[in-house]
This record gives structure tokens, sequence and C-alpha cells, in this order.
């Protein structure tokens, strides 16, 4: 069968590669994290100083990278499959299945997203929103802001995917995907 022809290859390269590129900015956020929470092992059972700001940042950091982090695992293709019958499918129906999939759930869901988490990240911005659970209310508008630009990422990783998907229905052979997350 013919080759898809090169914008369509190089789009889903120019792609591939950003979502590359944000997975591992998105894993340094470890290194915080990591800090805070060996900062608070120590001077709560060291010191008996515990901090009121270890929780707070440890749920906003994790959360972030939870969310920020799923583009790339889209990319890597780490995300849940049900393989029962998937696995068995000819290269051409597995392209023709996850592109119905990608048109009829993956983009309204994630489209979904950005607009009610968009909404809600504009809201806590014009408040200059604070946490109520915590002694110190730390702001909670940067972490809410989190949602929608996860899902601009997801959205944007999607339509890669998408293209592989008519990659596959075209050329009988799926898109070669690295399928080890790497970081």
């Amino acid at each position: 069968m013919a080759q898809p022809p090169e914008g369509f290859l190089k789009t889903i390269a120019v792609i591939d590669t950003f979502s590359e590129w944000s997975g591992k900015a998105v894993a340094w956020t470890m290194v915080p994290l990591f800090l805070g929470l060996t900062y608070e092992v120590i001077s709560r059972y060291l010191f008996n100083a515990p901090t009121d700001w270890a929780f707070d940042v440890t749920y906003m950091l994790y959360g972030s990278q939870f969310m920020l982090g799923a583009a790339y695992t889209l990319m890597k293709g780490g995300h849940i499959r049900t393989d029962m019958f998937y696995e068995k499918f000819s290269p051409q129906k597995k392209g023709m299945v996850d592109a119905i999939g990608y048109l009829v759930f993956f983009f309204p869901a994630v489209l979904f997203l950005l607009v009610a988490g968009g909404d809600a990240a504009y809201r806590s911005w014009l408040m200059l929103e604070k946490s109520e659970i915590s002694p110190w209310r730390p702001p909670i508008y940067p972490f809410k802001a989190m949602v929608p630009l996860a899902a601009v990422l997801l959205l944007i990783q999607g339509v890669s995917e998408f293209l592989k998907s008519v990659y596959a229905v075209k050329t009988g052979t799926l898109y070669a995907k690295t399928e080890a997350i790497e970081i």
C-alpha cells in the first residue's frame, strides 16, 4: 500500500518529539517533590518539628505530575487498554478501532476536560484562590491551571495518536511506537 504523505509523518514526529520533551520536563518535578518530602521526614522524625506545608506541596506536585505526564504516557502506549480482542485484530482493524475511539471517546472527553478545567482555573485565578484545608493556606490557582494545561497536552498527543491510527488503516502496518517509558 502507498505510504502517507511526508507531511503526515512529519506531523506525527513533531508532536511525538514535543510530548517526549514535555514528559521529560515534567519528570524533573520529582526533584522538588523528593526534596520536600525528605525535608519533612527529617524535620518530623529527627527534630520533632513537622512542617505545615509538606502535605500541600506533595499533593500539588504529585497531582501535577500525574496530569501533565498523561500525554507522555499516551505517546509511549502506557495507558490501560483491554486487549482481550484487540490483540488479535489486524493492524488495519486496530487502526480503525483506535481512530473511532479517538473520535468518539477521547477527543470529546479531553475537550470537556479542557473547557471545565479551564473554567475552574480561570475562576481560581480571578480570586487568587487559596486552600481552605491547610493552616498555611497556599495558593491553589497555579495547581488548578494544570488541568487545562494537561488537557491541551493530551489533545496535541491525541492528534498524533489519531494520525497513527489512520496510518495503520491506510498502510496495513502499525506506526512504530516505543512501548517502554524512559526517563
